[in-house]
């Protein structure tokens, strides 16, 4: 089975920081282009943040600046720092990777938030009050 496990959400206080984490197993997920998205209540899912089998990233407008993605490969593991949060940043956060491979290196950087994803986290919620 292929699994992804998402952790840490909660509720802070806008300003402050979280470190979401997922868990990853039945494939190694620092093989593949992998990030996370986000949805609020009433709008659509907003992809935020891809990291690439090369290791490097891309954020959403939104978010850069103050989250950063990291991968563990040891633990086949995930992570979302996110820093300075604010109320806009309130929403249920996803992991997601694609395991085809079809998005590699700099096509992962720029597509990634456009393609279909068949593995997801159940997601974890994040809600920043002012």
């Amino acid at each position: 089975q292929v699994q992804l496990v998402e952790s840490g959400g909660g509720s802070v206080q806008a300003g402050g920081s979280l470190r979401l984490s997922c868990a990853a197993s039945g494939k190694v997920v620092g093989s593949y282009c992998a990030g996370w998205f986000r949805q609020a209540p009433e709008k659509e899912r907003e992809g935020i943040a891809v990291i690439g089998d090369d290791g490097l990233t891309n954020f959403a407008n939104s978010v850069k600046g103050r989250f950063t993605i990291s991968k563990d490969n040891a633990k086949n593991t995930l992570y979302l720092q996110m820093n300075n949060l604010k109320p806009e940043d309130t929403g249920t956060y996803y992991c997601a990777a694609d395991f085809t491979g079809r998005t590699s290196g700099l096509l992962c950087r720029k597509s990634f938030f456009e393609v279909d994803l068949d593995y997801w986290g159940q997601g974890t919620q994040v809600t920043v009050s002012s």
